[in-house]
């Protein structure tokens, strides 16, 4: 009896452990749980994930992401980092995959942008491609780097050679089409098709297309290829475009706009689109930077959207603030809004300074202020805050402080809201939290994102400030 009821114990001690296992795992904290798209993201050590002008591939069960590592003080090369992800919701920091070299052309005072990385399917290599180029433009070409392990460290070759010759242009792309050719796609349509071994180009499959069309960004879909860019508007976002063609080398047929006429493909220039193939599903994903200068290392984000597409037609007809993608199957989903709502007039937020209720043309009421002194905080219980505001043209920079009841600080942000296309938007929200009390502390800062070209050609916002409309918690 004594045995069997030793027996009965110890597989219900066993059961209370898997379960608060299962528990712990399932209100584990500091994970987001959907692609939010145009607020912070942090890596695994709440860190802002930095990789701009990026791309994914995708290596047994895991996802990669390279992109450009940035400072908010200049756009000189600082490295390209290397983050991976099981789910596309969460980023762990991997390391700097390629550094800012001690000399050369990624030394210092150089420019390294749109890292994009293949695997070699001849050698099984990864090879990493960028554009390089001086601070001010003037010795661009595509270069390239290897490394047999797909976080790297990656080394620096130099430049990719067509019959001894660098390719001298600027924003470059990269495609890998189904018969794992690969090839290189370049400023004003261009297309180059890479030696078997990724580091060399044999031809150039397709001449220049138009004018402009930078950010070159391609996928295929049933046999059609789909070749997106942008305008040249430096780091100011507008309509992205784009064409398609059964043939790499063409013709290639205008089709108009990826995203409705005006909202500057959701306020984001593209930068690569991301198959991702399920057991029932292939999901193409749109992914697009935020640039926000001069503070490219703490306020760009990103806007990564799911494409339809049909026949000849690609879009993103709606902007989905958060969205769900099973990657085992490939179906998507779009995340239930099942927080509070707290109006900017609530009670429950505490203002500082000087602040102004306002309404826009779209009868969208908020409070703002440019006031340096001026903040706004709210005290809260529950797993999960997000701010939405009205960003437009004369906003600048704000300062997120998330702290928890004790007054230790959880995460810091520097938001960026200005926008040219004004609309409200989900500027930030918070990884989930274990429930319990917490403070959000919006703050101005004095700052804003402004910009000259070469051409001396102004851009950016005009004011410094900051605004609330509501406050979304999840209880």
């Amino acid at each position: 009896m004594f045995k069997k009821n030793y027996l009965v114990l110890c597989r219900l001690i066993f059961i209370l452990f898997i379960s608060n296992v299962a528990i712990s795992f399932a209100q584990e904290s500091g994970k987001m749980d959907a692609i939010y798209s145009g607020v912070p993201w942090l890596d695994q050590n709440r860190n802002i994930v930095s990789a701009h002008g990026a791309n994914i591939i995708k290596e047994k069960d895991t996802f990669y992401l390279f992109g450009e590592a940035h400072s908010d003080t200049s756009n000189a090369f600082a490295g390209f980092n290397c983050y991976s992800s099981k789910d596309l919701y969460n980023w762990k920091f991997e390391k700097v995959a390629l550094p800012l070299q001690e000399s050369g052309k990624l030394g210092p005072n150089r420019v390294g942008e749109r890292v994009k990385v293949m695997k070699c399917p001849k050698t099984n290599e990864f090879v990493m491609y960028m554009h390089a180029d001086t601070l001010t433009y003037k010795d661009q070409f595509v270069g390239y780097a290897v490394s047999k392990n797909i976080e790297g460290p990656y080394t620096f070759k130099g430049p990719l050679l067509l019959d001894g010759k660098p390719i001298k242009k600027w924003d470059m792309g990269t495609f890998q089409d189904t018969d794992n050719s690969g090839y290189i796609l370049v400023h004003g349509g261009e297309i180059y098709k890479l030696n078997d071994d990724y580091k060399s180009v044999t031809e150039k499959v397709n001449e220049n297309i138009t004018t402009g069309f930078e950010s070159p960004t391609m996928l295929k879909k049933d046999n059609m290829y789909y070749f997106i860019g942008s305008h040249l508007t430096s780091w100011e976002k507008n309509d992205n475009y784009y064409y398609t063609s059964n043939s790499l080398k063409g013709p290639w047929e205008f089709q108009g706009l990826i995203a409705p006429k005006e909202t500057l493909t959701w306020n984001s220039q593209s930068t690569f689109v991301l198959p991702i193939q399920g057991s029932k599903e292939t999901t193409y994903m749109f992914m697009g930077d935020r640039w926000s200068f001069p503070k490219q290392a703490s306020s760009a984000t990103y806007v990564w959207q799911p494409l339809t597409i049909s026949g000849k037609s690609l879009s993103i007809p709606v902007y989905q603030e958060a969205w769900k993608i099973d990657v085992s199957t490939g179906i998507i989903s779009i995340s239930d809004k099942k927080d509070q709502i707290i109006n900017n007039r609530n009670k429950q937020i505490r203002y500082k300074g000087n602040w102004k209720y306002v309404t826009n043309g779209n009868m969208v009421y908020e409070s703002e202020s440019d006031d340096k002194d001026a903040s706004f905080s709210i005290k809260f219980k529950g797993q999960q805050i997000g701010l939405t505001s009205f960003v437009g043209t004369e906003n600048g920079y704000a300062k997120v402080v998330l702290t928890d009841k004790k007054g230790n600080t959880i995460l810091t942000a520097i938001i960026d809201m200005y926008s040219k296309y004004s609309d409200l938007m989900q500027v930030f929200k918070s990884p989930i939290l274990k429930k319990g009390t917490y403070k959000l502390t919006v703050s101005v800062t004095g700052e804003r994102p402004n910009w000259s070209d070469k051409r001396k050609s102004n851009y950016g916002s005009t004011g410094y400030n900051i605004s609330v409309t509501q406050i979304e918690i999840r209880k």
